[in-house]
């Protein structure tokens, strides 16, 4: 049995691909898929291909219909449902909608961005339901997420988008890499969620750094199905010479107030931005 060092989730928004790449995963190697992430790109994506324009309360309605498909696939996962922010979207609007979408599975993980209003809703979310801190591309963003959340009372995921620091040239696997470094003396109570993965060598890394989850889109997904889940080699070197090192920062450390972390980047700012573009094109 080829048994990973950390839980795998599918990244999509298509039931049927969940159920293909769990279905795979079990015939290779024993067990399902251990979750699915989900964001309004990827929704929104599988919406317009089969709807076309929605209201805002009819495309509600198909998320929740649509998680509800991924939830009854792999029930024993984690599914996570986000909330939709812009820059002007408050915490109690956030906390309002997480409250919302708690309800439609048991199996839920509601997502907040590394923004100053989404840790603060994350902060009393964490105390009612599992959540899931998104958008995440620096080391101090990960300490505020991990002071924000102390005495949490169910599980916390931080998820860093390495194939977004590619983009623009940073080497995005130093964030996830920093992130572990960083809460090797904590808790444990976040784990690191490796997300925004665009090859192979994202996976293996990821793998050979330990991080507690990898989410993988359904195509990067098959490739690796492909060579059966291979584990890297003990020699494997994630060797990126064309992008900029991201080296850890000494200076940031865990126990302050979270709020006196910088939560700025600007790749937080283009996906809020982004991601709530796409929901609300549909409408």
């Amino acid at each position: 049995m080829n048994r990973l060092p950390s839980k795998i989730f599918i990244d999509g928004g298509s039931p049927t691909e969940t159920k293909e790449a769990s279905e795979r995963r079990s015939v290779t190697l024993g067990f399902p898929l251990d979750g699915q992430t989900t964001n309004p790109t990827l929704i929104a994506r599988n919406l317009v291909e089969k709807s076309g324009k929605l209201t805002e309360k009819d495309a509600l309605a198909e998320y929740k219909r649509i998680v509800r498909e991924m939830s009854s696939v792999i029930p024993g996962g984690s599914i996570s449902i986000q909330v939709f922010a812009d820059e002007k979207t408050s915490a109690g609007d956030m906390l309002e909608q997480a409250r919302e979408r708690n309800k439609w599975i048991p199996n839920a993980s509601i997502k907040f961005p590394a923004t100053h209003e989404g840790l603060k809703a994350a902060g009393k979310a964490s105390l009612e339901m599992p959540i899931n801190i998104t958008l995440v591309f620096s080391q101090s963003q990960a300490a505020a997420v991990y002071e924000i959340t102390r005495g949490a009372k169910y599980p916390i995921f931080i998820s860093p988008f390495v194939g977004r620091l590619d983009d623009i040239g940073e080497n995005g696997m130093e964030v996830v890499k920093n992130i572990l470094n960083l809460y090797e003396n904590g808790d444990g109570h976040v784990e690191v969620l490796t997300a925004s993965v665009r090859n192979l060598d994202h996976i293996l890394y990821a793998l050979l750094l330990k991080s507690d989850i990898i989410t993988i889109p359904f195509k990067i997904f098959q490739l690796w199905a492909d060579e059966n889940f291979r584990n890297p080699a003990d020699d494997y070197l994630y060797n990126k010479p064309e992008l900029r090192p991201i080296p850890y920062r000494a200076d940031v450390k865990l126990g302050r107030d979270w709020q006196t972390y910088d939560l700025q980047h600007m790749l937080t700012d283009r996906g809020l931005v982004s991601f709530y573009k796409d929901w609300t094109s549909l409408f």
